[in-house]
């Protein structure tokens, strides 16, 4: 089961300089448009040659545009034995509604 995260709660961490990684996997393209301050940016089809550069001790929290391709990422760590993976819900367009309207959604 994927857990899930909101934005209020992933702001707080921001907020409060919590130690995590906020995983972007869009294209770069949509990375291009619009982007959360602080994240890393692996593209999802990236991820399966790059996981090895994730600290698996590390919460990770994942971002895509709305949450699908994100959650689909969270299945695959947690099948590589990452075992602190977050969905986040609505992914950057719940983010710009909710957080930051100067975020360009496309």
């Amino acid at each position: 089961m994927i857990l899930e995260i909101d934005v209020q709660t992933l702001n707080s961490k921001k907020i409060n300089n919590e130690d995590f990684i906020l995983l972007d996997v869009r294209t770069d393209q949509e990375v291009f448009i619009s982007i959360i301050e602080g994240s890393l940016h692996i593209p999802m089809n990236d991820i399966p040659s790059k996981m090895n550069e994730l600290d698996k001790e590390k919460e990770i929290i994942v971002q895509c545009k709305s949450g699908k391709r994100s959650a689909k990422v969270c299945e695959f760590l947690m099948r590589n034995n990452f075992n602190n993976v977050k969905n986040l819900k609505g992914g950057i367009i719940a983010w710009a509604e909710q957080i930051d309207p100067s975020i360009i959604v496309y």
